[in-house]
């Protein structure tokens, strides 16, 4: 039969243990409330603690006194930098004055050397002139430089000035540099990829003698509507750049050329809308001299570029200004015009 009482035996006795340590603890605690501390560890603790503060406030000041130091050498600095910005002794300045006006003195004195203002002018104008695709004289004599006296928009940055009639005016040194940048934009193309449309009669001559010098297909009297864009039409077919004589009577052209997304090298007049015109010429559209010179000046300059062989066999420019009288072709049924019968 197993022990009943063993149990109970363990409780009483962990109980009279826990009283035991609890009296232990009270007594201990009444001693050291009775005795305290000793005095000589109390002391040595507060002298520790007294020289601690003292260092620590012994550095802080030397902190303090640095910063100060610090802060006064940056202000210092900085007044002095200041002070060299804007009080630069002026003697220097006058100095370096004084060299800079001698210089220009003597550049001027080298520049003006028995040359006058108007003689400088002269001079450029001469080298202005040397470097055009021809003479101003021809420019003149052709009458490429007369515009109308509509001028549109897009045209007013080129026109130098009105006649006295209303006549807009071309600068000739800009129609010379837009008939070079336009030689050199055909001359990417081959013959192949280009075609001319001409509507306008005054231009008709010009425009054969330069698709017979340069191969490229022109359009005169009629432009066959739909040729680019028509895939069924039997003579269509398919081009890179299209110069434009007049964007008013070639409009057809233009616009075909801009539905297939093609370029356009465009001689505009004061009173054209160079729309969709990658390229422009300026110039007068209208005479058969101007033509004339535009059209023997592409030729000339093309076939240059490209190395044709025609490039040497061009005609001189009276033969593209020559205005011949239109002749009348008289038709009848049975009768011989010769006869006047």
């Amino acid at each position: 039969m197993p022990d009943k009482k063993k149990p109970e035996e363990k409780k009483k006795s962990e109980a009279e243990a826990n009283e035991v340590s609890k009296e232990l603890e009270e007594k201990i605690v009444e001693d050291i409330e009775k005795g305290g501390v000793p005095e000589s560890i109390a002391e040595k603790e507060e002298e520790i603690a007294e020289k601690i503060e003292e260092k620590i406030e012994g550095e802080q000041e030397k902190i303090e006194k640095k910063e100060i130091e610090i802060a006064e050498k940056i202000e210092k600095d900085l007044e002095k930098k200041a002070e060299a910005e804007s009080t630069v002794n002026e003697k220097e300045l006058q100095e370096k004055k004084k060299e800079v006006l001698e210089k220009a003195k003597k550049l001027v004195g080298k520049i003006s050397e028995g040359v006058t203002t108007e003689e400088l002018k002269e001079k450029v104008r001469i080298k202005k002139r040397t470097d055009m695709l021809v003479p101003l004289e021809d420019y003149v004599k052709t009458g490429i430089y007369l515009g109308t006296r509509v001028v549109t928009p897009q045209m007013k940055p080129f026109v130098y000035r009105r006649r006295a009639d209303g006549l807009a005016i071309f600068n000739t040194d800009i129609i010379d540099e837009k008939l070079k940048e336009g030689i050199e934009y055909l001359s990417k193309y081959s013959p192949e990829q280009i075609i001319l449309v001409c509507k306008r009669q005054a231009g008709w001559k010009a425009a054969e003698m330069f698709s017979e010098l340069t191969g490229i297909r022109t359009f005169t009297k009629k432009y066959p509507a739909g040729i680019l864009t028509n895939t069924s039409l039997p003579d269509f077919f398919e081009n890179e750049l299209t110069i434009i004589t007049d964007s008013w009577l070639d409009k057809n052209a233009l616009h075909d050329t801009l539905n297939v997304r093609k370029k356009v090298l465009m001689i505009s007049d004061t009173n054209n809308f160079p729309r969709g015109a990658d390229k422009i010429i300026i110039g007068n559209n209208k005479s058969a001299k101007s033509l004339g010179i535009i059209f023997y000046l592409l030729a000339r300059g093309y076939c240059k570029a490209r190395g044709l062989e025609t490039a040497d066999s061009i005609p001189d420019l009276d033969k593209w200004t020559v205005e011949e009288e239109q002749k009348i072709e008289v038709k009848t049924k049975g009768i011989d015009t010769r006869y006047g019968v």
